[in-house]
């Protein structure tokens, strides 16, 4: 493996600037992409999935054979431990943000919650998906990373 050397580094430090709660739902809210985290086989395993933000969840769809699927179907009580995060990062400058949600999925089993999530939220792939899966936040952390100059209300 090489590294292209010949790419431009971004000028100028960088600072990461803590996100509340809020602000940090905000920001995942306006991006539909992201990466869920859970385990399979006791190991941890990432999946890209689409996203819809639905009254501080987060709702994904699944299919009947996806690992996601089974493990939140699976779950009892309050559900299966995730990690889900999503970001928008500059690939030139390095400056954007970065949010990490920790909570509880399961599946999603209202037929009218389901057909609800069914229109609101579109597969990136040419599957059938009749599961959707919610993520009860219990954790949201979150960081902008902004150029040493800039200062963002925060």
């Amino acid at each position: 493996m090489t590294i292209d050397t010949a790419q431009s580094l971004p000028a100028g430090p960088r600072r990461s600037i803590e996100l509340d709660s809020d602000e940090a739902l905000r920001l995942l809210g306006s991006v539909s992409f992201g990466r869920i985290v859970f385990t399979r086989h006791a190991l941890p395993t990432v999946r890209p999935v689409n996203h819809v933000l639905d009254d501080g969840d987060i709702i994904v769809r699944t299919h009947e054979g996806a690992a996601l699927t089974a493990r939140a179907g699976q779950a009892g009580g309050e559900g299966v431990v995730v990690a889900y995060e999503a970001d928008a990062i500059d690939g030139d400058t390095h400056l954007g943000w970065s949010v990490v949600v920790t909570g509880y999925a399961r599946l999603v089993t209202d037929s009218e919650e389901l057909a609800r999530y069914q229109a609101l939220l579109n597969p990136w792939v040419h599957r059938t998906m009749d599961y959707a899966v919610r993520i009860r936040p219990d954790l949201i952390t979150g960081v902008r990373l902004a150029a040493d100059d800039e200062s963002y209300g925060v």
